[in-house]
């Protein structure tokens, strides 16, 4: 013999007894949690990457001289549109970085390095 027990009806607000559902605009989007994965949470592998990490090159090359009249070693420093290259493309500390951009402005003052360059000028048509 089975003995049926009536379910009570759930209410517009969610199941009786239970917290509010909340409306569809509030709910999280997309799949599983982050720790909702089958791992625990955990990628695959089990390890992390980690970037190298880039060492200035003034600093960890001593006989490297960052002078105003060696043009050729300031060039790697400046953008091809003859802009200073900021550290986190240059990969300088802050304290080389200083000077690199105080000689590559001596180099521009004695007329060794440009200021700017002509390609835009060269790029546009001849009337």
């Amino acid at each position: 013999m089975t003995t049926d027990t009536p379910t009570p009806p759930e209410s517009p607000s969610g199941p009786v007894g239970g917290p509010p559902s909340r409306p569809a605009s509030d709910r999280p989007r997309g799949g599983r949690a982050f720790g909702d994965r089958p791992s625990g949470g955990r990628r695959e592998g089990g390890r992390r990457f980690y970037p190298r990490r880039r060492v200035c090159l003034f600093c960890a090359d001593k006989d490297a001289v960052m002078d105003f009249k060696q043009p050729e070693t300031l060039r790697r420093f400046i953008s091809e549109r003859a802009r200073i290259e900021p550290r986190r493309k240059t990969s300088t500390c802050s304290r080389c970085q200083r000077a690199l951009a105080r000689e590559i402005k001596r180099a521009r003052q004695a007329g060794l390095i440009p200021f700017t360059t002509d390609t835009l000028h060269d790029l546009q048509p001849a009337r």
